[in-house]
């Protein structure tokens, strides 16, 4: 059988003109070109070259076994080409653990996109709070955990090279007011110093932003509810029942709860809630953990 690797050289040749160009295209001595094209000939049983000067040219039967070349050497490159496009094709479970609002706002789109750009990728949603999308991440679980953190507040411990970390999203916080004039002014935190507060029930979540952001101001807040579901939360304010720091994710994800109160920017550095996806380390490209991280990322606006 001819070997497919001196089938290359001969095409070379015939589309370069010499031996000296067939090398240097392939990256090779002339020297080491000749003697692969010699042993091609014992291979053929034909003679391939002959001399025209002190160059070569294909004989009669070179040309026909060349124009063979082109086609065994095009089929062996659409089937790498094939092999490596299947290899490329994002296809498989992947599990993703992500919390409630960027669910919503983010995750929902992006898993009907999946299912209509790559159909043999399977994405099934676990809806987990940051802290146990990690844990789910650390058990194998899930492929993705997204969690976000505040600026004001501490990230929990994690440690070094445990997971890679992916932004995804820079998202204000704003304060949550029942509906009144000036919707567009920035508030003063020091004049909610004696309001009723509405935060979440985890201390490391918006209630630590809530009393980080208060302390800067140079008060304590009074905390009258811990309510984690943002609708409730939206309603509460809408009905005079106390104010809140709310992701502006948040209030998207809950529109309706949200047309009945003020969304304004608190007075100073601005508060954001930063997203991150998370994965275990890999050690080669996975890409359908590569499809969903692209899926993820919001539109740059």
């Amino acid at each position: 059988m001819l070997d497919p690797a001196r089938l290359l050289l001969l095409r070379e040749l015939a589309d370069r003109g010499t031996m000296t160009a067939a090398a240097t295209a392939l990256g090779r001595t002339s020297s080491a070109v000749s003697q692969q094209l010699a042993v091609l000939e014992r291979e053929a049983g034909v003679p391939l070259l002959e001399r025209d000067g002190r160059r070569v040219r294909l004989t009669p039967e070179g040309v026909r076994l060349v124009a063979h070349a082109r086609i065994v050497l095009g089929a062996l490159e659409t089937a790498e080409r094939d092999l490596r496009a299947a290899a490329d094709t994002p296809r498989g479970p992947v599990g993703l653990a992500c919390f409630s609002t960027f669910a919503a706002v983010h995750v929902l789109p992006a898993l009907v996109t999946a299912a209509e750009r790559f159909p043999e990728l399977r994405v099934s949603l676990n809806e987990l709070e940051p802290p146990e999308a990690l844990a789910a991440l650390r058990a194998r679980h899930c492929d993705v955990a997204v969690r976000y953190t505040y600026d004001l507040v501490p990230e929990p411990a994690v440690a070094d090279g445990e997971f890679t970390v992916h932004p995804l999203a820079a998202d204000p916080v704003l304060l949550a007011l029942p509906a009144g004039p000036d919707p567009r002014d920035a508030v003063d935190l020091r004049d909610l110093a004696d309001t009723p507060w509405i935060v979440g029930s985890r201390e490391d979540g918006s209630a630590a932003l809530v009393r980080a952001a208060c302390a800067q101001a140079g008060f304590a807040p009074r905390i009258a509810h811990a309510v984690d579901d943002y609708h409730l939360v939206l309603r509460m304010v809408a009905n005079g029942l106390g104010v809140a720091l709310v992701p502006r994710l948040a209030a998207a994800a809950h529109a309706p709860a949200a047309a009945d109160i003020a969304l304004r920017p608190p007075l100073g550095p601005e508060l954001v809630r930063r997203i991150h996806a998370l994965t275990l380390p890999a050690p080669s490209a996975r890409p359908a953990v590569d499809a969903v991280l692209t899926l993820l990322r919001p539109p740059a606006s």
